[in-house]
């Protein structure tokens, strides 16, 4: 058997190149997709030799489309990292639909559109191993994140109910919600807030993206094919469920 390929949407930042770097160190084809800094995208392919690609996780043709350029560049997707995330933070009252759609369509929809993608080549192989990125605030709840909240706990329900259609085919759906990672995101968080962030951290610092990448490499690796419809808290003890 050759090497397995795996897609990681938001692939080329934060915690999406962790696992991109990550997955590819320990033997895998990588396509991190993007969305809109092809910049960084390119300096990221540059410096890690993975291939990006860059399309809209929300909608639906692109991702069928992107899939079908990865599959015929790589090969057969057999791994799909749902990673893209973004946030449009605000008190619900003042919260407008632009705010609630774009964080549920490019957190949460994106689950519909990338599964559809590669769900069908998937069963026909009698394999995949898929991994949903939600976080912390999914299960916890935060100030200011309805929409983000919302969506990455519907992540969860959506791994869950997935997990279950796969399994007769040997497909594992399972999902991460990572607590507070070092990443350029909370480093642009104010000093002091960030402090008070830590602080409520039990094991008293930030975690590391690459240790988001290892449990990723765990779930998607021959030897997790009995793990499905779990979700993951890497959180330091932030909040135990």
């Amino acid at each position: 058997m050759g090497k397995r390929v795996a897609v990681v949407t938001g692939g080329t930042r934060g915690i999406g190149a962790a696992i991109s770097i990550g997955l590819k160190n320990a033997g895998y084809k990588v396509a991190a997709n993007f969305a809109g800094n092809t910049e960084a995208a390119q300096k990221f392919a540059e410096e890690t030799g993975i291939n990006v690609y860059q399309w809209n996780v929300s909608r639906l043709d692109e991702s069928l489309e992107g899939v079908k350029r990865v599959e015929r560049d790589l090969g057969a997707v057999d791994i799909l990292v749902n990673n893209a995330g973004v946030t449009r933070d605000g008190a619900f009252h003042k919260m407008t639909e632009s705010d609630w759609d774009a964080v549920v369509s490019i957190n949460l929809r994106s689950c519909f559109t990338m599964c559809k993608a590669v769900i069908d080549g998937m069963r026909a192989r009698n394999f995949g191993r898929i991994v949903n990125i939600s976080s912390i605030n999914g299960l916890a709840g935060q100030f200011g994140q309805t929409n983000y909240a919302a969506a990455k706990a519907g992540m969860i329900g959506f791994t869950k109910a997935l997990a279950l259609e796969g399994a007769s085919k040997g497909i594992t759906v399972n999902a991460i919600a990572p607590g507070y990672i070092n990443t350029d995101m909370v480093a642009a968080i104010k000093p002091e807030v960030l402090k008070t962030i830590v602080d409520k951290i039990p094991v008293g610092r930030l975690g590391e993206a690459a240790e988001i990448a290892a449990m990723v490499e765990y779930l998607v690796g021959e030897k997790a094919g009995f793990v499905t419809g779990a979700t993951f808290n890497i959180n330091g003890g932030q909040y135990r469920q």
